[in-house]
């Protein structure tokens, strides 16, 4: 992979971003697009947005569960 060191000001204005950005010349020309480094220490916890109470109705309730393998099955199919 050929790199490419940036002038410090374009650094630091790449360096605020959080998300994808298009990389343009002057003539609004794409040239590439900038995907942010992640650095997973800033990151909050993930943690399930239903309760324990919520998570254990749902596995009583008797409703048909689906697996990985079978929801993409179903996906590829479509």
């Amino acid at each position: 992979m050929t790199r490419i060191t940036l002038d410090a000001e374009l650094a630091s204005r790449l360096g605020d971003l959080f998300q994808t950005v298009e990389l343009c010349d002057p003539s609004g020309r794409v040239l590439g697009r900038f995907v942010p480094a992640a650095d997973p220490t800033e990151c909050e916890a993930m943690s399930p947005e239903a309760s324990e109470d919520e998570l254990d109705r749902r596995e009583r309730s008797g409703e048909k569960r689906y697996s990985t393998r079978e929801v993409v099955a179903r996906l590829e199919r479509l």
